[in-house]
């Protein structure tokens, strides 16, 4: 009954695996079909400048 038990548990986390492969697989698929500055036809996206979402609006000036 041991061998059935570790046979079920590891089909169970293979089959978690390759679906959480397959998931992630496809969303990079769908995030890489549109070029970069065009837009789908499918999805309305809010646009929000760049700097709102990653670091400082400007540049940091280093000071001597």
């Amino acid at each position: 009954m041991n061998t059935l038990d570790t046979l079920s548990r590891d089909f169970t986390c293979a089959l978690a695996a390759t679906l959480i492969t397959t998931v992630m697989g496809l969303s990079f698929i769908s995030s890489t079909a549109v070029v970069p500055g065009t837009h789908g036809t499918a999805h309305t996206v809010a646009l929000q400048p760049e700097h709102a979402w990653f670091g400082q609006p400007e540049p940091a000036v280093l000071v001597d």
